[in-house]
């Protein structure tokens, strides 16, 4: 089942929807703004907690999916909600939801990278979802990783898109002082890609680029570990066989041009515009390294978290609002012309189509289909954290000995963001780990040190 059920569907289908919240598609919502019909949920925050609180209602009073559908085909949705307000007092319960869900600060501003990877957090601000949750917010174009780490540090920013690796070396104080930072929503899956420039396109074979120079966004990044993890399956030892270079993403296709690099493993939208000016072709889909991985995040410290925690909510509510709408293919076209801007990821809408899309030229002449290149799920499973971590513990990063497990549950906030997605009327995982396969070794995350052991390239201890 999708986490993003209706509880009141009586068929249980992930509609398109509209920005709004109150029509089934894009065409519906248009058609009543025509008739002068639409009042958008943003404008009316008391239909909107009603809503949230009568969907908890209903899945509380039927458990079962089943059971639920059934009652729901029996009696319609009107007379369901209607049903429900005869045993439960929803007039009152939405009103102290809704003066318990009060921002403390409606006025933010949230940094971000111009790549494909943050598209939750950029589209929210042009598409309504952040107005939506009843904020004003900001979302700021910024130059690199560093800067977003420290723009965030110095709370110039509320809350940042972050590699999902990021929060961990910040927490861990990996080359500064440690401060407790969360994951409370991951941005994307999937998304990433190996491209090599044009004159590399006879050497298909990794064991063959010994001495050649790749660009990753930053040290404690997934593209750094998915390329690392990479070259050591095909015998190619990062650190020694090759050099890797912290490059930022908007540079990586002028390096790339100029010769200083001879590939790089970044954002789609990176790879793509490499291809669109005919200097790169595309290796690799990072999902045939690992299928379902994680690469950015919503990520904001355990300060904001406690000082202000309906801001932290409301601003949590509306990236996963956004990302369920990202989530549905008939939507992409949409959302790649509403990035596209200068203000936003500043590309050719044609690029972002592609990558979000899936349908897509690979810079050799040919043209490929596939929908799941880049897809959205906001759940931030602990079992990435644990991955992550025994990657830093694998290169290097990490000294010592690591407490997977508290590290992964302090910073990945599962639990909160399931009670978030439960109370918006989604379904999340039950589960906060789960195993998956990397380049088909199997990841068991219980079993994190075994893990480590097994790999015969990594950095000595």
């Amino acid at each position: 089942m999708s986490i993003f059920d209706d509880p009141f569907d009586a068929d249980s289908r992930v509609n398109a929807g509209c920005i709004c919240g109150q029509h089934q598609s894009p065409a519906e919502h248009e058609h009543a703004m025509l008739a002068l019909r639409c009042e958008p949920v943003a404008d009316s925050h008391e239909k909107r907690y009603e809503n949230v609180v009568a969907s908890a209602v209903l899945r509380a009073v039927f458990p079962e999916v089943t059971t639920r559908r059934a009652f729901l085909k029996t009696v319609g949705a009107a007379t369901a909600l209607a049903a429900v307000s005869q045993f439960f007092p929803l007039k009152t319960a939405t009103e102290a939801f809704a003066e318990a869900g009060t921002p403390e600060k409606k006025d933010l501003k949230v940094g971000f990278i111009p790549i494909t990877c943050a598209t939750p957090i950029i589209m929210a601000a042009p598409l309504g979802f952040y107005s939506k949750a009843g904020l004003n917010v900001e979302v700021v174009k910024t130059a690199g990783w560093a800067v977003i780490r420290d723009k965030t540090i110095n709370k110039e920013y509320d809350a940042s898109h972050m590699l999902a690796p990021m929060p961990i070396a910040i927490s861990l104080g990996l080359g500064a002082q440690p401060i407790p930072f969360t994951v409370p929503a991951i941005e994307n899956i999937n998304g990433q890609g190996i491209t090599l420039a044009m004159k590399h396109k006879d050497k298909r074979n990794p064991k063959d680029w010994k001495g050649m120079k790749f660009a990753i966004p930053f040290d404690y990044s997934m593209h750094n570990y998915l390329l690392r993890y990479y070259l050591a399956e095909h015998g190619i030892d990062p650190d020694t066989d090759v050099q890797l270079r912290s490059v930022p993403p908007p540079e990586m296709v002028a390096n790339l041009r100029a010769d200083n690099i001879d590939g790089f493993l970044a954002p789609d939208n990176i790879c793509q515009r490499a291809i669109y000016d005919g200097v790169g072709f595309l290796h690799v889909l990072s999902k045939e390294i690992w299928d379902g991985h994680p690469c950015c995040s919503f990520s904001a410290s355990r300060e904001f978290i406690t000082t202000a925690p309906n801001s932290f909510a409301a601003l949590t509510r509306a990236i996963v609002d956004a990302t369920a709408y990202a989530s549905k293919a008939e939507n992409r076209k949409q959302i790649a012309e509403a990035i596209a801007p200068a203000n936003y990821i500043n590309a050719p809408v044609t690029v972002l189509e592609q990558v979000l899309t899936g349908t897509y030229a690979d810079g050799l002449g040919g043209v490929k289909t596939d929908p799941k290149r880049v897809d959205f799920d906001p759940f931030p499973w602990q079992s990435f954290a644990v991955w992550m971590l025994t990657q830093m513990k694998r290169w290097g990063q990490i000294k010592g000995d690591v407490d997977y497990k508290s590290v992964a549950e302090q910073i990945y906030l599962a639990t909160d963001t399931r009670k978030v997605m439960t109370d918006m009327g989604l379904t999340p995982p039950k589960d906060s780990y789960k195993s998956f396969s990397v380049m088909g070794k199997p990841f068991d995350p219980t079993k994190p040190d075994d893990y480590v052991a097994s790999f015969k390239i990594k950095k000595a201890s």
